[in-house]
């Protein structure tokens, strides 16, 4: 089944541990922090201290998304307070693949983010040293933005790509991921989604949130198995 990712910059930052709590009893896969500098993106949000402060919480792999100018000043330090995960931005990258090379050689997964507008070839030398690609479906910068409908074609042409390399690189979506768009990112390939407001961070229970996504997600798989021939 697709992972579920929260992502915590839509959480209650005044309650981030109740939270935590909840989403662990719905049952979550991981936890997606959003670190933004200002520069890359026209916002801030988290740091490594907060990443730090919440890794004592849970098990489960944290996914640091780098929105930042020059990220590769920033990696050993957000390894260090606890990610297990890492994707940097490859508008940010004159040297991606060295970038994604010193995530692995941590012991981390690697991840490529890409911008709605920057096309999947710039993927096409540093497939053999990503472990997933983070398709941002809204431009980067803050929450709550509609979903770009020419990103449905972005995630199948990502799939087609991976297929047709024949790597194990995971196609994580990021942006209004909700019940509307959920059945058709996951139709054309999307493995991990990262869930906030439109899906999960709506209403004050979110252990039943996240158990009801999860359902809707099995309901949905189960559905595209069925489709499938053979």
């Amino acid at each position: 089944m697709a992972f579920i990712g929260p992502s915590l910059m839509c959480a209650n930052f005044g309650k981030l541990q109740e939270n935590i709590e909840q989403l662990e009893l719905g049952g979550v896969d991981y936890y997606h922090f959003d670190i933004m500098d200002g520069n890359f993106v026209p916002n801030f949000t988290m740091g490594p201290d907060m990443v730090k402060s919440l890794r004592g919480l849970t098990k489960k792999p944290f996914d640091v998304h780098m929105m930042v100018e020059a990220p590769e000043r920033y990696i050993e330090l957000f390894a260090s307070a606890g990610a297990d995960m890492i994707s940097i931005h490859a508008e940010t990258k004159t040297h991606l693949q060295r970038g994604l090379q010193q995530i692995r050689n941590l012991g981390l997964k690697a991840g490529v983010a890409l911008n709605p507008a920057t096309p999947l070839a710039v993927l096409e030398y540093v497939l053999d040293v990503t472990d997933y690609v983070c398709l941002m479906t809204v431009n980067p910068g803050f929450a709550g933005q509609k979903f770009i409908p020419s990103m449905y074609e972005k995630i199948s042409d990502l799939k087609t790509l991976i297929d047709r390399r024949k790597v194990d690189v995971k196609i994580q979506v990021d942006g209004n991921i909700s019940y509307d768009t959920i059945p058709k990112v996951l139709e054309r390939g999307a493995d991990m989604l990262v869930c906030g407001t439109s899906s999960l961070f709506c209403g004050n229970d979110l252990e039943k949130n996240t158990i009801a996504l999860k359902q809707f997600i099995a309901g949905e798989q189960k559905r595209l198995n069925m489709k499938l021939p053979g």
